[in-house]
């Protein structure tokens, strides 16, 4: 019934004049079957309220999304509906609705049959003014969404847009939030959040049902190799379909012989989780060494404080790394922001750390670095601690005050002579698997940020891509393996995997 709009299908036929219509494949039937087919026995509604549809690119997903709209707008028997494709950019929100919008242009017939009238920026159905159009950013409070589609959902820095359409959909009998994407790079953005949530319900884990959300993800398993053709047909539920065979083939053909554009295939082809574009460290590896420890597990161990400091919106951040022997360490990180910081609208990461306990606050608009200073010296009475670097380009204020609550401080300049060595070292500690951490989120998101590449001397120092992409705590633990280096050096000794 609905008329491809672009590639081979949409050529028109010689003799009926008509583009071919979309015809479904399985994997769309079973979600289409799922979300629309399940209903309740004592109200006649459907269960699912959410749709969540991660699948890697060209699969045919916005005009996936675009037939569901159109169900929505004309066919759901909901007066008024509403219906929005939304994005954080007008050419994200419209690759969605352009081809709800150009079925109707193309096939006059259908949306006279489905009441539909095509304005320049909507789809609008004048018997009860239900309308289909775009939305950029957060829609406004009084909409009230029967559908909201969220196309790449990665994309967003904040979950604002999907709250706002969920939370105005409290009026209607059976609404859907529906968002269809690919996998990112930010990790600890609300569409990995969102992924996480929908994985604990795909496996069932205690405390995660959720009777009213539609799951399905379409990437490869733990063990399976990036690079084998069997894995890009596992992901890919349009193999040889909407993405021709050939045009995979050739991806994967670049990605071998190009380390540098590997993150992205295995992004936008295999639908993974891959950090910063030119990310240093393998965030997956350093997600396997979480372990559940504590502090006072390793009471016995030498260990080394490190603390960078800020004072407005960037994250003050204290580290402590326990020596266990020469080549192996527990990490554990304490940090601060201010209220102000925690309340910007991009900081939502911080707000949920900070409910979760993992991220303190300390001053207003300045940090108050009272608490940095107590936990250290608390830290120095609790543990065996024998130095705390930090660089005095970022901490000369708080020398004195730290020396005189009896905190062992030393200088550790961030120059790449001083960074690159123990950088490198954190990157063999992450591979041999010789460093274990508690899980903190806070670290394995700096992980996650941190970029470098080695220079023609074969230095590297750690870096950003983006200014919101905050690597602090890599810079700390840095600081503080580059002084567990030297002491082991000086005794003799040197680290070996």
């Amino acid at each position: 019934m609905l008329p491809h709009t672009k590639g081979k299908w949409a050529r028109k036929d010689p003799v009926t004049r008509q583009p071919q219509t979309i015809r479904l494949e399985g994997w769309q039937k079973f979600i289409l079957c799922s979300v629309f087919g399940w209903v309740k026995k004592t109200t006649g509604t459907r269960r699912f309220r959410k749709g969540r549809i991660y699948v890697p690119r060209k699969n045919g997903k916005s005009i996936f999304g675009a037939a569901i709209g159109l169900y929505m707008l004309s066919m759901d028997d909901e007066p008024g509906a509403e219906v929005y494709s939304g994005a954080t950019s007008e050419k994200q929100a419209l690759e969605v609705f352009k081809p709800a919008h150009r079925m109707c242009q193309i096939d006059p017939e259908l949306a006279d049959w489905m009441g539909v009238t095509v304005t320049a920026q909507q789809l609008i159905r004048e018997d009860d003014a239900a309308k289909f159009q775009p939305v950029i950013g957060k829609p406004g409070d009084g909409t009230s969404p029967h559908c909201g589609i969220v196309d790449e959902f990665h994309e967003h820095k904040t979950s604002e847009l999907i709250d706002t359409f969920e939370t105005g959909m409290g009026a209607r009998s059976q609404p859907l939030s529906l968002v269809i994407s690919t996998a990112g790079a930010n990790l600890a953005g609300p569409c990995r959040e969102d992924w996480k949530l929908c994985e604990r319900i795909l496996e069932g884990l205690e405390g995660f049902e959720d009777e009213t959300t539609f799951a399905i993800i379409f990437t490869i398993d733990e063990g399976d190799a990036w690079d084998d053709i069997e894995s890009l047909k596992k992901a890919n539920p349009n193999y040889g379909v909407s993405i021709e065979e050939d045009f995979l083939l050739a991806e994967l053909q670049s990605a071998r012989q190009n380390p540098s554009k590997q993150a992205r295939f295995k992004t936008k082809h295999l639908n993974q989780w891959v950090s910063s574009k030119d990310g240093f460290f393998n965030v997956a590896t350093w997600q396997s060494l979480e372990k559940k420890i504590t502090r006072e597990q390793f009471k016995e161990f030498p260990c080394y404080l490190s603390g960078d400091l800020s004072s407005k919106h960037d994250l003050t951040v204290q580290m402590q790394l326990f020596c266990l022997d020469n080549s192996r360490y527990a990490v554990f990180g304490r940090y601060w922001i201010t209220e102000a910081a925690l309340d910007l609208p991009e900081n939502q990461h911080y707000r949920k750390w900070h409910l979760a306990g993992k991220l303190e606050v300390a001053g207003q608009d300045i940090i108050d670095l009272e608490p940095f200073m107590d936990a250290a010296e608390e830290a120095c009475r609790e543990y065996e601690v024998l130095e705390m670097p930090s660089d005095p380009n970022r901490a000369w204020g708080v020398y004195p005050m730290m020396e005189a609550r009896g905190v062992p401080m030393v200088e550790y300049r961030n120059t790449v002579l001083m960074m690159s060595e123990p950088m490198k070292l954190l990157d063999a500690l992450i591979r041999a698997g010789h460093i274990q951490h508690d899980g903190d989120p806070v670290l394995t998101w700096a992980i996650s940020n941190t970029t470098g590449k080695l220079d023609h001397k074969d230095n590297v120092f750690p870096n950003k891509d983006a200014p919101a992409n905050k690597i602090d705590p890599v810079v700390s633990l840095i600081m503080a393996l580059g002084r567990a280096m030297t002491r082991t050096e000086a005794a003799g000794s040197f680290f070996s995997f």
